[in-house]
């Protein structure tokens, strides 16, 4: 059976002008000549990736597709148009990434992550809304480091991440500081879960005294950004903080007890300022 959009190993069953057919007796797709092979001869196999040309015929290759049905895969976008865009995926037609499966518009240039599929009238397409093609793992465990590409937020969930650009992962909404976009490459990821079904629970801040450093510079700087003096002290509301820090109430207060205790500031009522 000739399997759209998976490599597989078909037979030379009839040789032309044109190229060689590929198959069975029921049937067949042709390879062009330009990527036969020359000593190909009838009945020798060839492994090949099965796809659409411009004009939707199936049509067989022997060059190599950056990904294949269900794999999930960074590819660059070559060009837009009114439906769509157009990424480039090795291949010498470019994969098409219709409106509808962006969650967010890309422009020409931008990488961005992406599974194959089949639509309805049987053309591969990409998609990025990935979450069904990512597997689960339990090659992690808390504490560990990893990287990957943020690619939906819900705002009852949080940061949905394809860990290694494979695995399912969530940032969740309370750990979701520092700016985090869709389609942002990110490192530095700390693991802090890992569920029963090997779904990854992550966090973008370091944990404990490297933290605390960091947001400690933070707090410090952006009171000279108000002339020495932060108009809100820590007893301000998460949401005041989050606004204009970008850090949780916790991480805050954290921070705000480092400076105090190395008498870099001091904290009133309704401010905090610089000694």
């Amino acid at each position: 059976m000739i399997k759209i959009g998976e490599k597989q190993k078909l037979r030379i069953v009839k040789k032309t002008d044109f190229g060689v057919y590929l198959g069975d007796e029921n049937e067949r797709v042709l390879l062009p000549k330009k990527q036969v092979p020359q000593d190909a001869q009838i009945g020798d196999s060839l492994m090949v990736f099965i796809y659409r040309d411009s004009e939707d015929r199936l049509l067989a290759t022997i060059n190599e597709p950056k990904l294949t049905l269900g794999q999930v895969a960074r590819l660059k976008v070559k060009d837009t148009g009114k439906i769509g865009a157009f990424l480039d995926w090795g291949l010498e037609k470019d994969l098409f990434l219709p409106f509808k499966e962006q969650t967010y518009r890309v422009r020409p240039d931008d990488t961005c992550l992406v599974a194959l599929y089949v639509d309805k009238s049987g053309r591969l397409c990409a998609t990025m809304n990935v979450y069904k093609y990512l597997g689960t793992t339990m090659q992690y465990k808390r504490g560990d480091m990893v990287r990957g590409t943020a690619y939906q937020y819900i705002e009852k969930f949080g940061m949905f991440v394809a860990v290694d650009d494979m695995f399912q992962g969530l940032i969740p909404k309370k750990e979701c500081y520092g700016g985090l976009n869709v389609g942002d490459e990110l490192t530095g990821l700390r693991v802090t879960n890992v569920t029963a079904d090997g779904k990854l629970e992550l966090a973008v801040r370091e944990v404990g005294y490297l933290q605390r450093d960091e947001d400690a510079d933070k707090i410090l700087k952006t009171i000279e950004e108000f002339d020495g003096v932060l108009p809100f002290s820590d007893k301000a509301s998460p949401e005041v903080i989050k606004r204009e820090l970008d850090m949780s109430k916790a991480a805050f207060k954290r921070a705000v007890g480092k400076l105090l205790k190395e008498g870099r500031i001091e904290l009133t009522e309704t401010s905090i300022r610089i000694k």
